[in-house]
C-alpha cells in the first residue's frame, strides 16, 4: 500500500470518529478520489477492524465515548480558566445567574468564590463543590437525577426546579457546538435541559474551548436562541469561528495569559 493511500485511509478513521458516520459520497468528495477506491479503502478499514460498515458508509468501532468530568477537567485547562475569568468579568453584583454542569463553569464557579451580592443556581456538583463557604453567594442547587458520568443534575426534579426561577445570565458547556444545529450532548436529557435553562435566561453564553467548535459527536441536540454568546480561546481558527460569525453569533476569543 503506497504512502497516499494509508494517509487517506487515516483520514477516513479521523472523519469517522470525529463526526460518527462518513458516507462514501462525502468522503469521495472530500478526498478526492472515486468512490470505489472509498468502497476499497472501508473494506480494508473494516477487514482491519477500525471500522464498521453501514448502508452507504462507514461509521467509528467505538463511537464516541463520552468523557467524564475527571478527564476533561484536566484538558485545556488554562483555556479554560481564561475563559472563566472572562465570563466572571460579565457578571454584575445582585445578579441571578446559572451555571451548567461541566469542567469549563466550574471554572466560573471558582472565579466566582470571592463574589459578593450574588445568586448561582447550578446543576453541576463541581460547582456546587467550588461554592461551599463562598460566604457573599447564595447557592441554590437544582437537583434531580445524577449523571454520574458528567456529574450534572438532569430529570424531571431538576426541570421543575428550573422552571421557579428566572436568570439574568446563564453559562452553558456542551460536548460541541455548531453554528446550524446548537449544543451536541450525549443524551436528550441534556439537551432538554439546556433548551430550559436558555428558555429562563436573559442573556446566554457558550464556554468552551477550541476543540469543540464544530464538532458533533453525538446525536442529541440543543437549539440555540437569536442572540447568544460563544466564548472560545485563541486557539480557534479563523475556519472555526466563521461559520458562527456568518450565522450572527457574538463571538468572543480570550487568550490565556502567560503563568510566572
Amino acid at each position: 500500500m503506497g504512502r497516499a493511500a494509508q494517509v487517506r485511509r487515516d483520514e477516513i478513521v479521523r472523519l469517522a470518529t470525529t463526526t460518527g458516520l462518513a458516507s462514501v459520497e462525502e468522503l469521495s468528495a472530500q478526498l478526492g478520489v472515486t468512490a470505489s477506491t472509498i468502497r476499497r479503502d472501508l473494506a480494508h478499514l473494516k477487514a482491519a477492524g477500525l471500522l464498521a460498515r453501514t448502508y452507504g458508509g462507514a461509521m467509528a468501532v467505538v463511537t464516541h465515548p463520552e468523557a467524564s468530568l475527571r478527564q476533561r477537567i484536566g484538558e485545556a485547562f488554562e483555556a479554560k480558566r481564561a475563559i472563566a475569568a472572562w465570563a466572571a468579568a460579565q457578571i454584575r453584583p445582585g445578579e441571578t445567574i446559572l451555571l451548567d454542569a461541566g469542567s469549563t463553569t466550574g471554572a466560573l464557579a471558582h472565579e466566582l468564590r470571592h463574589a459578593v451580592d450574588l445568586t448561582v443556581a447550578t446543576t453541576g456538583l463541581n460547582a456546587l463543590q467550588e461554592l461551599v463557604g463562598a460566604t457573599g453567594v447564595h447557592v441554590e442547587c437544582l437537583g434531580g437525577t445524577l449523571r454520574q458520568v458528567s456529574q450534572g443534575f438532569v430529570g424531571p426534579l431538576a426541570e421543575a426546579a428550573l422552571s421557579r426561577m428566572t436568570f439574568d445570565r446563564v453559562f452553558l458547556g456542551a460536548d460541541g457546538v455548531t453554528a446550524e444545529d446548537g449544543i451536541c450532548e450525549a443524551s436528550l436529557q441534556q439537551t432538554r435541559m439546556k433548551e430550559l435553562m436558555i428558555e429562563r435566561s436573559r442573556h446566554v453564553y457558550l464556554l468552551v474551548h477550541a476543540a469543540k467548535l464544530g464538532r458533533r459527536p453525538f446525536h442529541a441536540w440543543a437549539r440555540m436562541p437569536d442572540a447568544w454568546t460563544l466564548v472560545t480561546d485563541a486557539t480557534a481558527t479563523p475556519e472555526a469561528l466563521e461559520p458562527f460569525k456568518s450565522h450572527g453569533v457574538h463571538t468572543v476569543v480570550v487568550t490565556p495569559e502567560p503563568i510566572g
